[in-house]
């Protein structure tokens, strides 16, 4: 290989190189967690007797990042429980009262009296999933989640 062919092949190897490196920035600086990367999510009530979700179903895509906002109006002493789900996903914060929480997992939540909270995620593994009342039987006491 002579030196003109060196130049061309390096050339041609640097270009490559730079594109895959410009693809991979296309969501921003924050990465999965960008704005351009942020799926839409309907929000869960915790009520007595009442639906959690109206669909009954939730359809999530794999690699978006969600912030699921879950309301109890403290009718009851509710929790929701689904740790296949919770550990289908990566938590990036847990918001309550405007307090942040980073946990390395989550299995259950409980709500003794009325509030908000907010889990912001990552959806990674796909598959059905279910987050349900514990103890629970009626088919709206609880929502299927898809990770496709």
């Amino acid at each position: 290989m002579n030196f003109r062919e060196l130049i061309i092949a390096s050339a041609l190897f640097t270009t490559a190189f730079f594109s895959q490196m410009l693809h991979a920035h296309e969501l921003g600086f924050a990465g999965l967690l960008s704005k351009s990367n942020k799926g839409v999510i309907p929000k869960l009530t915790l009520s007595a007797g009442k639906p959690i979700s109206e669909t009954g179903k939730i359809t999530l895509e794999s690699g978006k990042y969600y912030e699921m906002e879950i309301i109890g109006d403290g009718s009851a002493e509710l929790a929701l429980s689904g740790s296949e789900f919770f550990h289908a996903i990566w938590v990036d914060e847990v918001v309550i009262n405007d307090l942040e929480v980073r946990p390395i997992g989550i299995s259950s939540i409980e709500f003794d009296d009325a509030g908000e909270m907010e889990i912001g995620f990552v959806a990674i593994k796909p598959g059905t999933y279910r987050l349900s009342i514990p103890g629970s039987t009626g088919k709206t006491q609880g929502v299927d989640i898809i990770i496709e």
